[in-house]
């Protein structure tokens, strides 16, 4: 499956989740609009998810290029992924009422984000107990 040992493992986690936030919050800034009819989300919702997206990738990405990973960091990233998880579930039992495509979306990214979630755990707790041994 996955080495969570191997030495790139938690940077590699970190550029994927770089990457798929970034493109997600540019698709959901420059998009909102078009995404509202297709997701039956509102698209200023969609617009200030996306603005928050787009700076958390570009951090992410900072101390992913890092040559030292800040564990700190990571561990703000995996409560940031999270929140969002819980957040993404949190909007479709809220009031809103999207398309079937708005709830495979919700739920595909809520996925995604909490499987990244994960990774970056393993990766940070690997990287601990292999400094620690």
């Amino acid at each position: 499956m996955f080495d969570t040992r191997h030495p790139n493992f938690l940077r590699n986690v970190l550029w994927a989740d770089a990457i798929a936030s970034g493109a997600t919050g540019l698709v959901m800034v420059a998009g909102a609009g078009m995404l509202e009819n297709l997701f039956g989300l509102p698209s200023g919702l969609t617009r200030e998810a996306g603005l928050i997206l787009v700076p958390y990738a570009a951090l992410v990405a900072v101390v992913a290029a890092r040559a030292q990973i800040s564990r700190a960091a990571v561990w703000v990233f995996i409560v940031a992924n999270a929140a969002w998880t819980i957040g993404s579930i949190g909007l479709l039992l809220g009031g809103l009422a999207p398309t079937a495509l708005g709830y495979a979306f919700v739920i595909a990214q809520a996925l995604v984000v909490a499987i990244l979630a994960e990774l970056q755990y393993a990766g940070v707790r690997s990287s601990t107990l292999a400094q620690a041994g």
